[in-house]
């Protein structure tokens, strides 16, 4: 185990409280100041250029933080399970699931508590209790210090040249033949030449294709809360005669709900029957995990093109297509399955993938390979961006509104969910076809 990740996680948490600290005082500043400079074209007033300097630092603080303290404080935590130890090295699968877990029930409570007190009681207490539960966090965290887990190998090289002579051999290799995946025997038998150059040349240059082989669920990922939410803008989205639920809140009630319940289903009932099936401690391999994954978001996408016929359909029956703002008669159930399969696939790739490149880096740089995988996402996020950019350009000739049209009853976003679709079927078939090395000696 690995030392770093501790002060690590220390100090992105300090930061983190920082942010939200300057967040709550700009909210004071703004509610208090008695200078009032009229916007233009505005009834209001815009607040002082140095407040508006000040907002948005305190959000790079928290943004900066969050970037440091996810990788390294779920590293540490998964460094606190003894891999040799045959219980341990199963409850750290159930670890990465709790945790995701977790992580998607939290964001429940803001959507509900925290949203309703910014907006009907105040700013200030809307920022200030983030930044007191942080504070408690931390203080909490620290107070375990004396029980944590390390083991510290003073005599190893350095994690980071050692990394970078392996990528210098797996680019020399590049053009090399796949290798070959090592057999069953072997494997059982836990015989893997782990200490060669060229296999960890091997493992890292295939953990890297696995990476670009994800990039298309990853674009598929941004879609909730960007195009998905842009289709419920323009459906009935009424729950009962009078609640109407919030396009953008539709991302974190059935993904957050989804995700939250179909985890405790993964780890206390999948697991358990699949091991009993395979054998194998996880139940299946990561790989398999995050192939399903990859294939249940290609099926979500799929079925948003769909969903997305149906609408641009009833807009044509009821002569709705160049009236933008009309609510088009269709319940907002109908986008319920393209919701909830895509939180079905963040519980197997997501999961799959932290767990996946957490096990396959060197042991010092636990914390580096959980930020490959946050890293895909934010890659992911940034091709999602490009790929609208350079469809609209593509698809915008002629006169027409192209594939995203500001009328989006004239657009034709289920010509793009099959794109993504298909992007996302090839890297589910690289993942599966790939003869991968896994860099442990445990069958997994």
């Amino acid at each position: 185990m690995h030392n770093i990740t501790l002060p690590s996680s220390e100090i992105s948490n300090f930061v983190g409280l920082q942010g939200l600290s300057f967040l709550t005082l700009s909210a004071l500043l703004s509610s208090t100041s008695s200078r009032c400079k009229p916007a233009a074209n505005s009834l209001g007033c815009s607040p002082p250029e140095f407040q508006i300097v000040f907002f948005f630092f305190s959000l790079y603080l928290v943004a900066f933080a969050q970037g440091g303290l996810t990788p390294c404080l779920q590293a540490f935590g998964a460094d606190q399970f003894d891999d040799e130890d045959e219980y341990e090295c199963k409850a750290k699968s159930s670890f990465f699931n709790w945790w995701t877990c977790l992580y998607a029930g939290g964001i429940l409570v803001p959507l509900f508590i925290l949203t309703y007190i910014q907006e009907n009681v105040s700013w200030v207490l809307g920022f200030g209790i983030p930044a007191v539960v942080m504070l408690l966090a931390l203080l909490l965290f620290l107070s375990g210090s004396g029980t944590y887990r390390f083991r510290v190998n003073t005599h190893a090289k350095n994690p980071f040249l050692r990394i970078y002579r392996v990528f210098i051999k797996a680019a020399k290799n590049w053009e090399a033949a796949a290798p070959v995946a090592i057999s069953i025997e072997e494997e059982a038998q836990g015989v893997l030449p782990q200490k060669s150059a060229q296999f960890r040349c091997k493992v890292t240059s295939q953990a890297c294709s696995i990476w670009f082989a994800c990039l298309g669920y990853c674009i598929i990922y941004a879609q909730p809360s960007t195009l998905f939410t842009k289709q419920a803008a323009t459906i009935d989205r009424h729950i009962t005669g009078s609640f109407q639920l919030p396009a953008a809140s539709l991302q974190q009630c059935f993904i957050s709900v989804t995700v939250t319940v179909s985890l405790v289903l993964y780890d206390r009932v999948f697991v358990p029957v699949a091991r009993a099936i395979t054998n194998k401690p996880l139940g299946i391999s990561m790989l398999q995990r995050i192939g399903t994954g990859l294939l249940l978001s290609s099926t979500s996408i799929v079925i948003a093109a769909f969903v997305e016929r149906k609408r641009l359909a009833l807009a044509r029956e009821y002569g709705l297509v160049d009236m933008p703002n009309a609510t088009i008669p269709m319940s907002v159930w109908w986008l319920a399955p393209q919701y909830v399969l895509s939180a079905a696939s963040d519980v197997f790739a997501m999961v799959g993938l932290q767990e996946f490149f957490y096990d396959q880096v060197p042991s010092e740089l636990k914390s580096i390979g959980l930020a490959m995988y946050l890293s895909i996402l934010g890659v992911g996020s940034l091709l999602s961006s490009f790929l609208v950019s350079t469809v609209q350009k593509l698809t915008s000739g002629n006169g027409e509104g192209g594939w995203f049209a500001n009328n989006l009853n004239r657009a034709h976003l289920d010509y793009f969910y099959l794109l993504l679709a298909g992007i996302s079927a090839a890297g589910f078939g690289y993942v599966f076809n790939r003869s991968y090395v896994y860099r442990r000696r445990i069958n997994i």
